[in-house]
């Protein structure tokens, strides 16, 4: 039983990862072809990006309900099948639009109704850990499937770019929704709901160590639960008493800012801001959104190593507070970095400004992923029978900072820079983990 449920996992980061690879993939596209090829200003892809996000989010309850109506195999299958179909759709809509202004109307609809599509990926992948995975291993599970995302988006930025090299990019569209489409049949195949409820004695109160494959042992449901819900309470009301979920939901919305931020235009950043040649730019985005896939899984275990030693709450302020302190300063010290060049070379050190930005920026994104699995792994927990519910409150808050991102950072950077701009977001993403201070969840022993 132990493997399956692993096997579930590993094909949950697939689905995340090929998911976020047709969702990213448009601003690969934006960078390379849209704004600098066919017409459509900076702020107006920023429209674009951020009109996915605004129906995204407005999404993300009704996909929360769905879930826990559905079930997370049939919502999951949902998903991959009418997101796919919209990519591909984008791409066929480079063969009509006859103007730059047509083409920008035709890509918010599109993108529009893609964000709808979008809403069960998240919640649904975190709703299937809880399901099949004991509690002390549900962050490294959650991470792992965060992690396969963020493996996505990095291959997104040479890979999409080298379809769109090689098919144009109406072609790299098609394509790369068409595999959606195609991994999207392959889970209903394989993680049918016959196979998931074949996990369902593992209930979510369920948070022991695994001493082996094959023996589990069950604990009182105070040791992972948080206040019980009662079977006829309005499951929205529960969640809306719950002020730890506020609280996460507030953090993940600092954190959601500055990670958009780098979704959406770290390309551009590199590309046209430092002027770095086009393969290079591609090359530094995907090494520094793999070092955050890194640093989800990392993250993931780490934090139930941390919580089987200090404690729930405690555990878990350690992650985000350090996770997102250390993304902040390095984020802050990689867009300042070109200053620092001088010194270090007098110290002996000869090495290029993209080199240092890189790392930095890689450091900062590897650091700040660690705590992506915290937020799944407590939101779920918080939720209990609305689980679906709950992860799709949390990422709603979420995306409230992440669609702000796209949207005013080109207007902050007009005012004082990109690496202002840049700045700012990592001050915010620190802030927000701060707010785990206040958060105290009930201990699990």
């Amino acid at each position: 039983m132990s493997s399956n449920r692993w096997l579930l996992v590993v094909l949950l980061m697939g689905y995340a990862a090929l998911g976020h690879f047709n969702r990213v993939g448009i601003s690969v596209a934006g960078d390379e072809m849209f704004i600098p090829k066919l017409g459509i200003t900076e702020s107006q892809m920023g429209w674009v990006y951020t009109t996915f996000l605004i129906v995204y989010t407005m999404g993300m309850l009704p996909g929360g309900w769905l879930i826990d109506r559905i079930g997370s195999a049939h919502a999951l299958t949902l998903y991959g099948v009418s997101m796919g179909s919209f990519v591909m759709l984008t791409g066929a809509v480079g063969w009509v639009a006859s103007s730059p202004m047509v083409l920008l109307v035709c890509l918010l609809v599109i993108r529009g109704l893609a964000g709808i599509c979008n809403a069960p990926l998240h919640p649904g992948a975190a709703h299937v850990v809880s399901d099949v995975m004991t509690g002390d291993r549900r962050a490294s599970a959650n991470g792992m499937v965060t992690a396969g995302a963020l493996i996505g988006i990095a291959c997104c930025y040479p890979a999409f770019g080298w379809l769109m090299d090689q098919l144009t990019w109406q072609w790299a569209f098609v394509a790369s929704g068409s595999m959606l489409v195609a991994y999207s049949l392959l889970w209903r195949l394989v993680a049918s709901e016959d196979v998931l409820s074949t996990h369902q004695g593992l209930d979510l109160h369920v948070s022991v160590p695994d001493q082996s494959d094959t023996e589990q042992q069950e604990v009182p449901p105070s040791t992972t639960a948080p206040i019980p819900q009662a079977d006829d309470s309005p499951t929205i009301w529960y969640l809306i008493q719950q002020g730890n979920l506020w609280l996460i939901t507030l953090s993940y919305a600092a954190y959601s800012y500055l990670q958009y931020l780098f979704f959406y235009w770290m390309g551009y950043y590199f590309k046209d801001v430092l002027e770095v040649p086009k393969v290079e730019a591609r090359w530094a985005s995907f090494w520094i959104m793999l070092a955050m896939g890194a640093g989800m899984a990392i993250g993931g275990r780490c934090t139930d190593i941390a919580c089987h030693w200090l404690g729930r709450t405690s555990g878990r302020r350690l992650i985000i507070i350090a996770g997102m302190g250390l993304g902040a300063i390095f984020g802050v010290i990689g867009v300042n970095v070109t200053s620092l060049l001088p010194a270090l070379e007098t110290l002996g050190f000869n090495v290029s400004s993209l080199v240092c930005i890189s790392v930095c920026l890689a450091i900062s994104m590897a650091a700040t992923g660690m705590c992506e699995g915290v937020f799944w792994t407590t939101a779920t927990d918080i939720g209990g029978k609305s689980r679906g519910l709950s992860g799709a409150f949390m990422n709603t808050g979420g995306n409230v900072g992440g669609l702000i991102s796209p949207v005013v950072t080109p207007f902050i950077a007009e005012e004082i820079g990109w690496p202002g701009a840049i700045t700012v977001a990592c001050v915010i993403s620190g802030v927000g983990g701060l707010v785990w201070l206040l958060i105290r969840l009930p201990s699990s022993e």
